[in-house]
């Protein structure tokens, strides 16, 4: 059986004093037993002090996103070398904000998700459709191009290990939510393209979150879907009490 996974993308939000408050919380309402896994992904300034307070609990530490390269003139950027000596073990690539504000495309998620494993971070790979995507029919056909353009190169070995997250992006930050259904459609589909490229047995291994408006009042009946593995938790994980019950929601 596939662990559940709950992420918290806490986005630019918290400084470091927030976050230090927030991840105590964390820590405290959410160490839970081994059948469900957490991560919490603060911003680039709260790593380090989010990293020294989850350490030596069942609280995963994470990124929101990496520089493909191992060093450089890269003002700005961060390595998947820096994030795991602070910490990190996992980085989210291709986040759909990622995309729509910053220019990331296929090639660049593919080239950042082999950086992050050849650092040992284990990169959770963000795909999903834009509304007039989906309304034109095209939701399948748009997922499964940014598959093939972020798994490119990569070996089965490395695939068993990935974790991916659906995010319709018509979802994520309007209030709506892809009905149960359409979610466990799309995750399917994911799952179907993993084992056509790679064979069903890594497809049915590999873990694939749902992110977009996931809150307590839907959560429990999204993550009851045998396809969905967990939850990329945007807004509602910046809040220990709705981000502990959509955890909660995940117990299987």
């Amino acid at each position: 059986m596939r662990i559940p996974l709950i992420a918290g993308n806490w986005k630019m939000y918290k400084t470091s004093s927030e976050a230090i408050v927030l991840a105590e919380a964390v820590v405290k309402a959410l160490s839970m037993p081994d059948e469900t896994q957490v991560v919490v992904c603060p911003p680039f300034t709260a790593l380090a002090a989010v990293g020294q307070i989850v350490a030596g609990s069942k609280i995963g530490l994470g990124a929101q996103d990496l520089h493909w390269a191992k060093e450089g003139a890269y003002t700005g950027e961060v390595s998947a070398e820096m994030l795991w000596d602070i910490g990190c073990r996992y980085v989210i690539v291709g986040h759909s904000e990622r995309r729509q504000y910053f220019g990331e495309t296929n090639e660049s998620v593919n080239r950042k998700s082999l950086a992050a494993l050849a650092s040992n971070l284990t990169p959770i790979i963000c795909v999903g459709e834009i509304l007039f995507e989906r309304e034109a029919g095209h939701a399948y056909a748009v997922v499964e191009a940014q598959l093939k353009g972020a798994l490119s190169g990569l070996t089965s070995e490395q695939v068993q290990g990935l974790i991916f997250a659906y995010e319709p992006v018509w979802a994520i930050g309007t209030g709506k939510t892809a009905t149960p259904s359409q979610a466990e459609e799309m995750h399917a589909h994911i799952r179907k393209t993993i084992a056509l490229l790679f064979g069903a047995e890594i497809a049915q291994g590999v873990r694939i979150l749902y992110g977009g408006s996931v809150k307590p009042d839907n959560a429990k009946e999204l993550l009851g879907r045998s396809e969905i593995d967990g939850a990329l938790v945007g807004g509602a994980s910046l809040q220990i009490d709705s981000f502990a019950a959509i955890a909660k929601a995940a117990k299987r």
